[in-house]
Formats: C-alpha cells, structure tokens, sequence
C-alpha cells in the first residue's frame, strides 16, 4: 500500500491513544497526575506499538472489502492488544491501564479504521489515475501478456490504456506513438528491448520525457510495479546480477541467524502441536502424520522435506517410494486433500515441520519454493532458465507465494519464475523480512491450498 497513508494511519492511530491518556491524566483521574512521570506510560506505549503491529497483521487500512471489514478487523486488533496487556495486568496481578480511557480506545480506534480504509481507498484511485500506461512493444502479444500482468496484485497501481509495436512506430511517416500517448493521456511510457533499439520509438519517447512523461523499460517497470521480472525480456547475461546469498558474506551470516532463532521457536511449538495432530489423525486423518518427499534444493541437490501430512495415506507414502507416482499438481480443491489436512493447509500448520529442513541447513525461511524433482526436470525442458531459481537456498516461504500463491499448472510454475528472478534481483534482509510479514497476513486470512 501507499506509504503516506500507512504512515498517516499509524500516526493517527497512535495520537489517538494518546490523547486518550492524557484525557485520563487530566480529566478522569480521580487525583491528576503528570503522566510523562507515570508508570502508566510504558503500559500505553506498549498498547500502541502492539495495536500498530496488529492492524499491519489484520491488513489495515488497505486490505478490507467494505466498511464492515473494516470495523470487524478494527475491533480484533483492538482487542487483541488489549488482550497482551491483560496478560501482563494477570501475571504482575496490578491494574496497568485505567478502564474508562481504555473503554474510549476501545470504541474510538475501531471506527479510526474505517476511517483509514476510506483514505486508502481515495489515494489508491487518485495513484492509479497518476500511472496511465502506454507501452510500446515487439509483438501484440506481448501487449496483451502486459494486460494480464497488470490485472494481478501490484506493488504499484497502474492502468494499461494502450500499446503500440515497434513496427507500427516505425512504419508511421506522423509522430503515431506521441499521438497516441497524448490521445490516451499516458503519463508512463513502457518500452521492451526490441523498442529502446528503435531509433523512431526512442525519438517519440525522447520528446515525451521532455514534455513530462515517465519512461520505464519494460524490465524494471515490471520490477517496480508488478515484482517480477518479464520471461520474454530475460538473456542469459541478463541474469548475471550480484545474488545477496552469493556476493553478500554479511546477508548469508545474518539470514543464517535468523533462520536458526526463527526455527528454534518453531521446533518448540512443532513439539506441542503434534501430539495434537496425532490424535486428531485417529478420527479425521488416518493414516502417517508426517509427509516426507524428495524435493530440489540449493545447486540442485535433492533433500527430503517434511510436512504434516494432508492428503490420503497412498499419496503420502508415495512420495517417500516413488515421488513419481504423485505426479498431479495440487489444486485448491483437491479431492485428495482430507478434512483435518484442509485446515492445516488453511492454518499453514503442514508447513511447521520444515523447521527441521531450515536447522539442517536444507531450506531457508525465505527463498524460492522447493519443486519436487519431477517437475523440475519437466519445466526445465520447457521454462528457460529455469534451474537458476536453484543457485540460492529454497524457502519455506517466498515473493512468490506472498504474491501468487501455490503453483497447480504449468502455467503457474512459468509466473512463479518470474517472481523468483524478482527476489533474486533484489534478495537483501529488507526484502525477506517483507515476505514474512505478507506471510503473516496470509495465515492470519487462512489463505491455504
């Protein structure tokens, strides 16, 4: 989303509560009290930078369908940072936080969030309207593939409002393409390599530029606004950028830190939730409770990943036999997807074991998802440079499932590289803690496969 409003809706957020203290401090308070030099200020910081990373997890402003959703996810973030100062009031057995105020944030922060919906609302449609594309292109093929690209979930929101070829400029004896741009009110124009080689196309452009258009190849258009990278604009020298995992000692060390803390804790809640599906497996699940499939890993070295089991029993021993008698992409609605292996793949609890891979080294927490071995053999036949995704560790989450999800086609797999060269480009501790808090939002909303 827009940073301005993220930034305007925390600030908002946070003034709020504050006023709310000091309403408390100064007005409510039986004795008025100097809250700077109260402890209670500790307790209201803390219930405010709680609530700021609870609206972020629920997805506000921006994610909500309508001002119910809005009000709904306002009133859970609320109550849930409430619910961490309750927990410190139970154990420390003192009240921290004054009810009356508390009873006003309560009620007021709520309806701050159909507020911020409303304003994300309003800048998204007015950015949108800022970024009118025109793209200029070899084929109309590729004008279209551009369309579809653009009706996926963007980093940046733009309008496709036409495309030209390249041959269309050039066989022109008018200036078409900046009759075109002016026609449709273009402010961004998009040129793939076989335009910026055009001497007619880059001209037009030029006098564009000097009018006020914003020009992109269509390369980092596609990194800035979509987050991949185009398959038809990729060469093979074009691939030869710094990786972080490769060229960066300190981002490998540091990544590397922060696999082995984040699994620590997930091998302590893997131990509390097993016995739990394991029983639930008696009645919903029959079967083994652990998944185990030979997956491609980093330099293309295969490795055993673990999982929850979700599916019926012959699928889940089939792969620690002979993978390549489970040889059918996994839909959302899988027939062979269980009752109780729905709601771990909703909860994304199947995935909890793999902090086993990340200890021993085998995946990442972040990084391009692992494909079975199978696959990988067959799109590397068909997907060029496919097996580049293999030069860095795989993830248990990565930028393409945040931005796409779970791969069920060939199709898909194609999309999905696309992405994977994105975090290749742009793999940096930044760019990995965004993936795992999109990652969050996705649990929390229970997007499974």
């Amino acid at each position: 989303m827009n940073p301005a409003v993220r930034l305007s809706y925390s600030f908002g957020a946070v003034t709020l509560i504050a006023v709310a203290a000091y309403l408390h401090s100064v007005y409510l308070a039986p004795e008025p009290y100097l809250l700077v030099a109260n402890v209670r200020l500790v307790w209201w910081a803390l219930l405010a930078a709680t609530h700021l990373v609870l609206t972020y997890v629920v997805g506000l402003p921006d994610l909500p369908s309508s001002r119910h959703g809005a009000m709904v996810r306002g009133l859970v973030a609320v109550g849930l940072a409430f619910a961490v100062i309750a927990s410190f009031q139970t154990i420390l057995a003192t009240p921290l936080l004054p009810r009356s105020s508390s009873a006003l944030v309560g009620v007021i922060l709520p309806v701050w969030a159909v507020v911020g919906w409303h304003l994300s609302r309003d800048v998204s449609a007015r950015t949108a309207a800022r970024h009118q594309v025109f793209a200029v292109v070899g084929r109309d093929e590729d004008g279209l593939s551009l369309r579809d690209d653009l009706a996926q979930r963007m980093e940046r929101p733009a309008v496709l409002v036409g495309w030209m070829t390249v041959a269309e400029v050039a066989a022109s004896t008018t200036p078409r393409l900046i009759e075109k741009v002016e026609e449709r009110n273009a402010s961004l124009i998009v040129l793939d390599t076989e335009a910026q080689g055009s001497t007619a196309v880059v001209d037009q452009a030029a006098i564009l530029h000097r009018r006020g258009c914003r020009i992109r190849p269509l390369t980092l258009f596609y990194e800035e606004w979509i987050g991949k990278l185009p398959h038809s604009e990729l060469a093979r020298t074009s691939l030869l950028f710094d990786i972080g995992e490769l060229h960066r000692t300190r981002y490998v060390r540091a990544k590397r830190i922060v696999d082995v803390g984040f699994s620590a804790v997930g091998l302590a809640a893997l131990g509390l939730i097993t016995p739990l599906v394991a029983l639930a497996n008696l009645r919903w699940n029959r079967g083994p409770l652990f998944y185990r499939q030979m997956r491609v890993g980093k330099d293309g070295e295969p490795f055993e990943i673990l999982k929850l089991r979700t599916m019926t029993p012959s699928v889940g021993r089939a792969a620690s036999a002979d993978e390549s008698t489970d040889s059918e992409w996994t839909s959302t609605d899988d027939t062979r997807i269980t009752a109780l292996g729905g709601l771990l793949r909703r909860s994304h609890l199947d995935e909890l074991p793999q902090v086993v891979n990340v200890l021993r080294g085998e995946l990442s927490l972040v990084g391009p998802r692992p494909e079975q071995i199978h696959y990988v053999e067959e799109l590397s036949a068909k997907i060029a440079f496919f097996d580049t995704r293999h030069v860095v560790r795989p993830g248990i989450t990565g930028w393409a499932q945040v931005k796409q999800g779970y791969a069920s086609s060939e199709g898909d797999a194609f999309d999905k590289l696309q992405h994977d060269f994105y975090y290749l480009r742009r793999q940096s501790l930044g760019l990995d803690a965004r993936i795992l808090w999109r990652t969050s939002r996705q649990v929390i909303h229970r997007r499974g496969r």
